[in-house]
């Protein structure tokens, strides 16, 4: 990975959901075809996908649509339950232009804070501006989604 002075930022984005720790975390990670918007944000855009985390550093995470394909979104590099998980994103890209994501689970008097911090654009080599713009509008519209479906 190319790291310059030119570092692209990273994407830093937040929301907070009205469920404990352990819940928000089990949304996220074990239920997350409840909830993500697989019609726009997936590699087969099929809201019947399933997406399976292989739960260990080292274990893939993969979009397994209604047909059997399979579509890897990454590797995870870490995994803590319930506080934090991060990986190499790559959703149907070849492993080379990965990115870094790291997702954080902060409980709140309120409820879990989610964090998405997503950062390594430089990977994506002359389309990492483009790239990271394309992300600073999704991961908001991702993190909606997901309160949306705490509060229905």
């Amino acid at each position: 990975m190319n790291t310059t002075a030119a570092e692209v930022p990273a994407v830093d984005r937040a929301v907070t959901v009205a469920l404990p720790l352990g819940e928000a975390w089990d949304l996220f990670t074990r239920r997350l075809a409840q909830w993500w918007p697989l019609a726009s944000h997936s590699c087969s855009r099929n809201t019947g996908a399933q997406v399976i985390f292989e739960p260990r550093p080292g274990g893939t995470v993969t979009e397994i649509a209604p047909d059997g394909g399979r579509h890897p979104w990454g590797t995870l590099t870490e995994w803590n339950p319930p506080r934090s998980f991060a990986m190499w994103w790559h959703p149907g890209q070849p492993r080379e232009q990965a990115t870094r994501l790291r997702v954080t689970f902060t409980a709140l008097h309120e409820g879990t804070e989610v964090r998405v911090n997503h950062d390594g654009w430089n990977a994506r080599g002359a389309d990492a501006a483009a790239m990271r713009e394309q992300y600073d509008r999704g991961w908001p519209m991702v993190l909606n989604a997901l309160a949306s479906a705490v509060k229905a």
